[in-house]
């Protein structure tokens, strides 16, 4: 799968401002960027990227992901900070 069209299908399905995916193989590193992470625990944010690439994971499209997700705020934070 290729990492473009994983952005543009979280980003669609989850309302996405950002959607970065990077990828060695089959070994993929997603950073998302929503307000639908808004008041939730890292749990379930982590539940709301996967929900969505479960068929990809199934299939083994997707062998391993490592998932970072942002509010907004907390993404503008994260690249003065961190980037």
């Amino acid at each position: 799968m290729e990492c473009k069209d994983i952005e543009q299908l979280l980003t669609e399905a989850l309302s996405l401002t950002e959607a970065h995916v990077t990828s060695d193989g089959s070994h993929y590193k997603v950073v998302a960027v929503g307000e639908c992470f808004d008041g939730m625990s890292r749990v379930k944010q982590q539940q709301a990227i996967y929900t969505h690439l479960a068929e990809q994971i199934a299939n083994g499209e997707l062998h391993a992901l490592t998932i970072k997700t942002f509010t907004p705020t907390q993404w503008k934070r994260e690249k003065l900070f961190n980037m």
